[in-house]
């Protein structure tokens, strides 16, 4: 069996022929601005992967998911982002529309029958703000909520069918509370701005989109019983962000793993290192893995969010690791040859920049194994 041949037989399942015209296009054509990969997932059917098949999606179980997002990866990492964060909000309608009686179960067929992508305008990219806080406010208008802020960077900015995001709403008790909205990307007071600097993953369109008094129906709003100072995970957000921290690691391990494949297909460094490499890739694949299947048996809460932190944690240091030493026995004319490897090498370091950053979750983790409930930094 060759090296990611699971996870590219996932994708070529769920998106026939998709994988095939991403190797034949050049990484520096799909990881700048405006590139074909973000068409390409859309023709392919990408955008209801995660919706399940009663909604007419295409139904992917966690497991599955994760090995679609390591071969997006390992082919293009702005395009693995991009349906990372794609994904992350369509799972947080899935796991509404288990327990809700409302119109999730619209939007979700919506987002099939018409290939809709989703941005995800939650608090990512805040400096020292934690991953629940609100990017942006809400007031009441009738039914319906008056929506204004910005959030930055935000993906899919340029692409977006729909932006779903966190937001503050006052209630009659004079008490923040946190709710989701849905905002179709043509509404009024809606306005995208230049924001990412980086030549790195800047094929996923992470600009800054900005909210001016945008009113959104009552019909595209979820509240939540939490406050927005209060960082304890509900079901729905835990069930939501395990969804993210499998995707998003599972993407970026792609992107290491490109850079072990393309050690693999040299043939020159000594089998021992070659070896290595397979082994640590696949030692992190199996941890999510292996996460991703409880998750599809059910597992939800603290405790499973915990689990899937580790996951992510140790995943992340593998990354570091298979990266770095891809890239030395790949060598210095590979490196110099042309931009890829620099490029893979760079791009594979971003995990570390999303939430909940280790940093932040540290003492967390430490309350938690000693008893305490998990929150959220």
């Amino acid at each position: 069996m060759e090296f990611m041949a699971k996870e590219r037989a996932a994708l070529e399942r769920f998106m026939p022929g998709l994988d095939d015209m991403l190797a034949t296009i050049p990484l520096a054509d799909l990881e700048r601005p405006g590139n074909p990969g973000l068409p390409a997932f859309k023709a392919a059917g990408g955008p209801k992967l995660l919706v399940p098949a009663e909604y007419h999606g295409l139904g992917a179980t966690p497991v599955e998911a994760i090995r679609v997002q390591r071969a997006l990866g390992s082919r293009s990492p702005s395009l693995a982002i991009a349906a990372t964060m794609h994904g992350f909000s369509v799972a947080g309608l899935v796991e509404v529309s288990q327990t809700s009686t409302g119109f999730e179960w619209m939007l979700l067929e919506a987002i099939a029958r018409e290939n809709l992508l989703l941005a995800s305008g939650f608090a990512e990219g805040r400096t020292g703000a934690a991953i629940l806080s609100p990017a942006l406010r809400a007031v009441r208008r009738g039914d319906n909520l008056v929506v204004s802020g910005s959030k930055k960077p935000c993906t899919l900015s340029r692409s977006m069918d729909m932006l779903t995001a966190s937001v503050a709403v006052t209630d009659d008790e004079g008490r923040d509370r946190l709710a989701v909205v849905l905002i179709p990307a043509g509404s009024p007071g809606i306005e995208i701005r230049p924001f990412w600097n980086s030549f790195v993953l800047a094929g996923a369109e992470s600009d800054e989109v900005v909210l001016k008094d945008v009113e959104v129906s009552r019909h595209l709003v979820v509240m939540t019983d939490n406050t927005t100072d209060d960082q304890r995970l509900d079901d729905l957000q835990s069930g939501t962000f395990l969804w993210f921290e499998l995707l998003v690691s599972a993407s970026y391990l792609g992107v290491a793993s490109a850079l072990a494949e393309r050690v693999l297909a040299a043939g020159k460094a000594d089998a021992v290192e070659r070896a290595a490499l397979v082994v640590e890739a696949e030692a992190a694949m199996t941890t999510l893995e292996g996460v991703a299947r409880a998750m599809g048996d059910g597992e939800r809460g603290q405790d499973m969010f915990a689990t899937a932190l580790c996951a992510r944690y140790a995943v992340q240091d593998a990354i570091g690791r298979i990266a770095r030493r891809a890239t030395e026995l790949l060598g210095g004319m590979a490196y110099i040859g042309s931009g890829d490897v620099a490029y893979l090498s760079a791009a594979s370091t971003a995990l570390m920049f999303h939430p909940p950053s280790r940093t932040r979750m540290s003492q967390q983790l430490c309350d938690y194994f000693a008893g305490q409930p998990l929150r959220v930094a």
